[in-house]
């Protein structure tokens, strides 16, 4: 493994660009794998934890999780993905799976063979594309706001993808902001929190990264979801799927009946629903968040 921080100097400077926000606990670091330096804040010691964080955020959405699940007894990692955060990718382009190549890279990199998954948003993609090609690097998985990739498609969930047009079409500078508004968190972020999501988007190269990743990993991924790539395949790591509750496209019954023949696809297979939250459940409710993944990872086996 190869760490180290940015510019050059030795890891827990403040000389991260721009800075990083406030998060009590967490070391930091920059891991070499060809083609990538990967930011990736870690906390604790243990039965390793990878958290893999959604759009348009990074590590600082699991501030409010990591923690806890450390302090159980994991060692939490949690990447900025490509075109994400702090991390620098040598090549700007995306394929259908390349943060999960990406994931992989840095899994080896700091000699992590098999650990528990808590991925949300863009980061469940790349968790559940890790679950079918790489099961035995997948102790269980929780994958939150993304449904299975066995799901039978419905109309009903056209609206999770109202978003894409004009993220497809994002150019530098444009605002972010509107992701977070009541239509995808049920509790308001405050001013301070969506800053500090969207700080980092002021580097050129993540700003340039938001319509190379929808062309070229979410949109695949989303045909693949629709036209069941994946029933073809067996779903091998305990996983969990979690909703919020006020997620209107993944409404309770609408989640339940596309994972309906979950048995038929998935060796172990359960759905959970979290009160008062929406698409960022891990911003709107961070406990529930928690309580659902320690009890997911002590139910191995």
């Amino acid at each position: 493994m190869n760490a180290f921080a940015p510019r050059g100097e030795p890891t827990g400077t403040t000389t991260w660009s721009p800075p990083l926000p406030d998060a009590p606990g967490f070391e930091h670091s920059m891991i070499e794998t060809p083609g990538l330096r990967t930011h990736v804040a870690s906390i604790g010691e243990g039965d390793p934890v990878v958290m893999l964080h959604g759009f348009p955020q990074h590590w600082w959405e699991w501030r409010r999780v990591a923690p806890v699940i450390a302090a159980e007894g994991h060692r939490v990692i949690c990447p900025d993905l490509r075109g994400s955060g702090w991390t620098y990718a040598a090549n700007p382009g995306f394929g259908p799976e390349t943060q999960m190549v990406d994931v992989v890279a840095v899994l080896d990199a700091l000699g992590v063979e098999r650990a528990h998954f808590l991925c949300h948003d863009m980061g469940a993609i790349s968790g559940m594309q890790l679950s079918y090609r790489h099961p035995e690097r997948v102790r269980t998985m929780v994958q939150l706001s993304v449904p299975p990739g066995f799901m039978e498609f419905t109309p009903k969930i056209m609206p999770a993808f109202a978003h894409m047009p004009a993220l497809i079409m994002h150019r530098e500078g444009r605002s972010l902001r509107g992701l977070f508004g009541p239509r995808y968190a049920a509790r308001p972020m405050s001013d301070a929190t969506v800053d500090a999501y969207l700080a980092v988007h002021g580097r050129p190269e993540v700003a340039r990264s938001v319509a190379s990743m929808y062309r070229g990993m979410v949109v695949p991924m989303s045909m693949r979801l629709m036209t069941g790539v994946y029933k073809r395949m067996r779903l091998l790591p305990p996983t969990l799927v979690v909703f919020g509750r006020a997620d209107g496209p993944f409404a309770e019954p609408t989640a339940r009946r596309i994972c309906r023949n979950s048995d038929a696809h998935a060796d172990r297979f359960e759905l959970a629903f979290v009160e008062d939250a929406a698409h960022f459940v891990v911003d709107d409710a961070p406990d529930a968040v928690t309580a659902l993944a320690l009890d997911w990872f002590a139910s191995e086996g």
